[in-house]
């Protein structure tokens, strides 16, 4: 395959994989990693690289617009990225020794299971609003946006310790696998915090590209950003990230978390079968 072609492969995955990571509070990573591994023989290294670094462009892309609509609760976003930025160090530091297989298998049979949860809310519009209290109340972890009807949602964060810690595994698995692990971000928050789905995928957008940035520098230093990989990706992811921005204010919490099980479904099972080998 000649290079030219190559590139603009790459470049219109990612311009998808970029709308799928804006409107479920992804990274793109789960989209961008196996393709360019296995479709297009890019190294596993560098395909984590390109990974992490366009996940900030997503972040950036898509965190602008849902901070102007005023849906990204950022009080909720800074609080747990104590716990993101921590991991997404530590999982970055041994990445190179752990055993990625191993990894993914155990990172994919935890989405698939998480789904359990997930459906039995499929339905949900906006959780039950409980009263403030404890730490959500000191923290002020409450918010409110304005839905597609021109109803304004009020909600409050409740639980925010299991929050925190379920964003401390969401780093390790961005550090260590590269996918900004915003599955996690998002099941933290739209199941133990009961945020409603929207403000929960929004604040993963913001929430990422902070996470990643804690990695990306010393992917940087071990030599596994290359440029040419890198570029076509992370302007397609940016371009992807826009276009699902727009799409997602327009969108209903039902049909944001009908999305976001279609797409756990196949990232848990997309890692459980590469782990296997299959």
């Amino acid at each position: 395959m000649l290079i030219v072609e190559l590139l603009i492969i790459m470049f219109l995955v990612s311009i998808a994989a970029g709308l799928v990571g804006s409107l479920v509070g992804l990274g793109g990573g789960v989209v961008v990693i196996p393709i360019l591994t296995i479709g297009l023989g890019v190294d596993i290294h560098y395909a984590i690289g390109a990974s992490i670094v366009s996940v900030i462009a997503t972040s950036s892309g898509a965190a602008a617009t849902y901070v102007r609509d005023k849906m990204t609760n950022l009080r909720v976003g800074m609080f747990l990225e104590l716990g993101t930025t921590s991991g997404a160090i530590v999982g970055a530091l041994i990445a190179a020794y752990a055993n990625s297989v191993i990894l993914e298998l155990v990172f994919g049979v935890i989405l698939l299971a998480s789904l359990l949860p997930l459906i039995r809310q499929i339905g949900e519009d906006v959780p039950e609003n409980p009263e403030l209290s404890g730490l959500s109340k000191k923290l002020k972890l409450t918010g409110s946006y304005v839905e597609t009807d021109g109803s304004t949602v009020d909600y409050n964060a409740t639980r925010p310790v299991e929050g925190l810690a379920g964003m401390v595994v969401a780093g390790l698995i961005s550090g260590l696998l590269g996918i900004g692990s915003g599955t996690f971000k998002v099941l933290s928050m739209d199941l133990a915090m009961k945020l409603p789905m929207k403000v929960s995928t929004t604040t993963s957008n913001f929430m990422i590209g902070v996470t990643a940035a804690a990695s990306a520098g010393i992917y940087f230093v071990r030599g596994d950003v290359n440029p040419v990989i890198v570029a076509p990706v992370a302007l397609g992811i940016l371009i992807g990230a826009f276009v699902g921005a727009r799409l997602l204010t327009r969108a209903r919490n039902p049909t944001v978390r009908k999305l976001f099980a279609i797409v756990l479904a196949l990232a848990g099972a997309e890692m459980v079968l590469r782990a296997l080998g299959i």
